[in-house]
């Protein structure tokens, strides 16, 4: 039998979008654009977070 897994609530901070590719405004000798990878400091890069009740019940 299948085991279903409940949706892990998405990240009020990236909206689920939690790695995005900045660039810098420069150009590297072959010409093209330079880039920097940030992620969300809240999720970590995930998108996801957890619960606020486990948090409570963790004591954190």
């Amino acid at each position: 039998m299948p085991q279903h897994t409940l949706p892990r609530p998405i990240c009020g901070h990236c909206d689920g979008f939690p790695t995005v590719t900045i660039t810098v405004g420069q150009t590297t000798p072959d010409g093209q654009r330079q880039t920097i990878t940030a992620h969300c400091p809240a999720c970590h890069g995930t998108g996801h977070t957890t619960a606020a009740r486990l948090h409570s019940r963790i004591g954190a």
